[in-house]
């Protein structure tokens, strides 16, 4: 178990399952449905088997590449802690466990799974032919707001896509961060990212025209539904891990680069979360 952890980065679910929390709580708030544990559960389980999959498939896919890039040699295939098959098998299994979940919410989420699955899956091919891979992983996080309002609601809403939009940029603009640690690399080995095809001063500056879309995105619930002190000053923190993040990481000094995409977009989350949840215990 240990290594398939290792494998997926478990630690990094942290970024999306928030969200997926405040999507659940608002399917709650807005339609006035009744708090089911199991459900919650089911929406839980679904994050970890899509993330599993996803994660575990793009190591899978990426295992050459990753064997001769100095930056990834020792992850867990190319380093031999873990089979290419085994990696496979694991990728199925999730799916499989992902799809079976999803048919205990309700008859919406079941139909759209595969859909699901085909986003989170497909980003890890992108690279091969697009810089705008960041936007496809963007894509996949952002379906957990809406994916947990609709295992609530069985139906569509406007206000929860204003989150998945949030998500959308502010996973996009944290991925150009990171990949300009292999910006040389990408452009030796002809792969795709927003760094390689722009450069780090640029990317770093549409990293940051990204983080405004979503922070302006999680404003836009004001005018829709009204909140508490809370709620502000969630904003307020998810904004100031916004700023952080790209005060540490410059084009000439990558130094900080992980303390940026894993430190600061983990408490932005997570705190932000928090404080709608509090929003909406304050309410109740």
């Amino acid at each position: 178990m240990k290594k398939y952890f290792s494998l997926v980065l478990f630690a990094h679910s942290i970024f999306a399952m928030p969200f997926a929390f405040i999507g659940f709580f608002l399917g709650i708030q807005l339609v006035g449905a009744q708090f089911s544990w199991f459900l919650l559960i089911c929406v839980i389980l679904c994050m970890v088997f899509a993330r599993n999959a996803a994660m575990a498939f793009n190591r899978y896919l990426d295992r050459d590449i990753d064997a001769i890039n100095p930056r990834t040699q020792d992850r867990d295939i190319p380093a031999g802690k873990i089979k290419a098959k085994e990696a496979l098998t694991f990728v199925i299994l999730n799916c499989i466990l992902f799809i079976i979940t999803t048919y205990f919410i309700n008859t919406l989420c079941f139909m759209l799974s595969p859909v699901a699955l085909f986003v989170v899956l497909f980003y890890s091919y992108t690279k091969r032919f697009t810089p705008l891979c960041h936007l496809v992983l963007g894509l996949g996080l952002a379906l957990a707001p809406i994916g947990a309002y609709i295992a609530v609601t069985g139906q569509f809403n406007l206000i929860p896509l204003f989150y998945s939009f949030a998500v959308l940029f502010w996973v996009s603009g944290f991925d150009i961060i990171y990949a300009l640690q292999d910006e040389g690399f990408d452009k030796d080995q002809n792969l795709h990212s927003i760094p390689s095809w722009l450069g780090a001063k640029k990317a770093l500056l549409l990293s940051r025209v990204l983080h405004i879309f979503s922070a302006l995105f999680v404003v836009l619930p004001i005018f829709f539904i009204d909140f508490t002190w809370a709620y502000y000053v969630g904003v307020a923190c998810f904004w100031a891990m916004l700023i952080y993040q790209h005060s540490l990481v410059k084009p000439y000094d990558l130094s900080k680069v992980n303390r940026a995409f894993a430190t600061a977009n983990g408490y932005a989350s997570v705190v932000f979360a928090l404080f709608f949840l509090l929003d909406n215990y304050l309410k109740s």
